[in-house]
């Protein structure tokens, strides 16, 4: 699925994205999940893009994707990039790399080429999921003895508003991914998610997890998206999200999914975010834009043109929760929750 870059107010733009495997069969051991998170960070590096944050299940993966606006990179880093596709290069790769070298220091009309072949690959959040997805298959299939297609055809992805409750709210769902499918009582448990990597690494290692983390929650410190908050209060504004106030410090929810479905199931029955983040909510993978009701209402005049409509959509205010502010502009007429 091909997902046009947006500019969101001269802020960067952030994605939501989720890809299944193909029949949803469960094909992924810890080794896969653990080779797809590497492939994770590792594209994202390549791209010019910050992970925020993941979770890779046994057949699907999400990922909270930050695409900067304007990058600006030269050959070196161009050169760097290049090789971070290639951790253990073969002979024919390092000799590719020298070349490429070579061409930018001639910088000659096939340095130019090359240059923007490599540059389009960048910075775009259709091109990153299309080389994580690819680059995994041909891993997957070769150490499996399989062939053919390992994916469904598209994958999902919502534009999420990019600070804030909107933000915050959209990391503590994909976070929560392995709680829902019972694996785990706490993510920080579950080794193939963003917050688990930002709380369980010592220094030197998950310093990406915890860099998106605290990108995450800059905005409850100073309105903004500096990193001046520490990587405590984060932690402990993102737990008490996960599992509400009064539960966050015991690491228990404050109510099991199948009590948070039944009052749900009610029609009018509305439930602390703690508890709901605990359902399927698929205003989190089909709303197609997330965010404060201005946030949403400033995209009504693109999506209308995008999809010939005649009438410009309403958006929607999420329902079932104490929510807050939140809405989305694609709206779920039907099992909303899960």
């Amino acid at each position: 699925m091909k997902i046009r870059r947006t500019k969101v107010h001269g802020r960067d733009a952030v994605y939501h994205c989720m890809t299944r495997v193909v029949n949803g069969e469960r094909l992924f051991k810890d080794r896969d999940k653990e080779m797809l998170r590497k492939m994770i960070w590792q594209i994202a590096d390549f791209c010019g893009v910050q992970v925020l944050t993941y979770c890779v299940m046994s057949n699907h993966f999400h990922v909270l994707l930050r695409v900067p606006d304007l990058q600006n990179v030269d050959d070196a880093e161009l050169l760097r990039r290049y090789q971070v596709l290639y951790p253990k290069p073969t002979k024919y790769q390092s000799a590719s790399a020298k070349v490429l070298a070579s061409e930018f220091a001639k910088d000659s009309e096939d340095a130019d080429e090359v240059r923007r072949k490599l540059l389009a690959r960048m910075g775009d959040v259709s091109e990153y999921m299309k080389a994580v997805k690819q680059r995994f298959s041909v891993w997957f299939n070769r150490n499996h003895q399989r062939y053919g297609t390992l994916w469904a055809d598209r994958f999902k992805s919502v534009l999420v508003e990019g600070h804030g409750n909107p933000l915050q709210t959209m990391a503590a769902y994909i976070d929560l991914n392995p709680v829902r499918a019972g694996l785990v009582e706490d993510p920080k448990d579950y080794r193939f998610c963003g917050y688990a990597e930002a709380v369980a690494h010592s220094a030197g290692s998950g310093a990406a997890a915890r860099e998106g983390l605290l990108r995450i929650w800059a905005a409850y410190a100073d309105g903004g998206l500096r990193h001046n908050v520490s990587k405590s209060v984060a932690l402990r504004m993102h737990r008490e999200l996960i599992f509400g106030k009064r539960a966050s410090e015991a690491g228990i929810s404050e109510m099991s999914r199948e009590k948070a479905l039944k009052v749900l199931e009610q029609g009018d029955g509305k439930l602390s975010k703690a508890a709901v983040l605990r359902c399927r909510v698929r205003y989190f993978t089909d709303g197609a834009i997330l965010g404060s009701e201005e946030f949403v209402r400033g995209f009504v005049g693109a999506w209308q043109r995008e999809r010939g409509r005649k009438r410009p959509p309403k958006g929607h205010a999420l329902q079932g929760a104490d929510w807050g502010d939140l809405s989305v502009i694609q709206g779920l007429r039907s099992q909303i929750f899960s």
